[in-house]
């Protein structure tokens, strides 16, 4: 599949002084969909290599992607304390305000779901609907062995813990990843606000799980609990190659265009 080339990043200052990539594609006076990346993956392989900034402009959207502190061409701080899901959401929030976006969709994945899922809480009026394509309740990162994380990183032994490992070998994957930023992330993320199917958002969501995913059942919990929520099932996917799925794509585009 052939793609047009990326376009360059352009920064945004966050408060605290972290640099935030940011991608345009699409029509500036069209309709803006912000896409948001998983855990160690970045704007372009999450959304661009997989085809969706094209058939999101073919729709007649304009997509702001970020790459999320941590991540891609974004600054990569090590401090733990620079990491918690409230900076996350200000850090796209800044974003926003920069490109002068009154109101925007969403797509996230992972990751960028659960950010998703907490700025359409706190801006009712300014986010219309998203797509939140594997998301859980509850903490995913609770079972992450932070201390032996880091004894790899730093050329210790392997993690005793297959989800630690499974983590650090998809982030080890993409040459561009910084595995101690992203330590950092799980450490300062660790035990912070997630996804409460008590108090779910109001606005139309999409949400997408693949069926080979162990976090199905939880997703579906999610999209029951939303007034406007509606659920698709990824046939075949696993949490880690969903976004590549045709059928997550379309019925994403299609969601996000309606």
């Amino acid at each position: 599949m052939l793609l047009p080339v990326a376009p360059p990043p352009r920064r945004v200052m966050s408060a605290d002084g972290v640099a935030i990539a940011t991608y345009e594609w699409g029509e500036p006076d069209a309709p803006v969909v912000v896409a948001v990346h998983g855990f160690a993956s970045s704007a372009i392989a999450n959304w661009h290599v997989t085809g969706w900034t094209r058939e999101l402009t073919r729709a007649g959207l304009r997509v702001i992607a970020i790459d999320q502190r941590g991540h891609g061409e974004s600054d990569k701080p090590h401090d733990p304390s620079a990491y918690s899901m409230q900076i996350l959401v200000a850090d796209l929030l800044g974003v926003a305000d920069t490109y002068l976006v009154d109101d925007f969709s969403l797509l996230g994945y992972s990751l960028g779901a659960r950010v998703g899922w907490h700025i359409a809480l706190e801006l009712p009026e300014r986010l219309t609907r998203a797509v939140l394509g594997g998301i859980p309740d509850g903490d995913p990162l609770t079972r992450f062995m932070v201390d032996e994380a880091r004894g790899f990183v730093s050329g210790g032994p392997r993690s005793r813990d297959r989800l630690t490992m499974t983590y650090l070998d998809m982030a080890a994957g993409m040459p561009d990843n910084d595995l101690g930023a992203l330590v950092s992330l799980v450490e300062g993320m660790r035990g912070g606000i997630q996804p409460d199917a008590e108090n779910p958002p109001r606005q139309p969501m999409l949400f997408a799980t693949g069926t080979a995913d162990p976090i199905l059942e939880q997703s579906r919990r999610l999209s029951r609990a939303t007034p406007r929520g509606t659920f698709l099932e990824i046939p075949e996917r696993n949490h880690f190659n969903a976004p590549t799925s045709k059928v997550f794509r379309v019925g994403g585009v299609e969601f996000l265009a309606g």
